[in-house]
């Protein structure tokens, strides 16, 4: 059961990073005027990160370390 709760999580999140990487890829053709995007995607992204400072960039290593790790 912990296996299927594993994978459903993995499915999940690949999916979202999924839409948030297609919606930046969106916004570069089409640029942020895009009328179905919800707003400036990539500014939402960098604003994310700057307000978590340093611990923002350490989150994005550790997320990428257990990415590798689950995958």
């Amino acid at each position: 059961m912990l296996s299927n709760v594993t994978g459903w999580i993995k499915k999940l999140t690949e999916a979202g990073v999924g839409l948030v990487a297609l919606a930046v890829v969106v916004q570069v053709i089409f640029g942020s005027s895009a009328s179905f995007l919800p707003g400036d995607v990539v500014a939402s992204l960098m604003a994310i990160i700057s307000s978590l400072g340093g611990a923002g960039l350490v989150g994005l290593d550790t997320a990428g370390l257990l990415y590798q790790i689950l995958k």
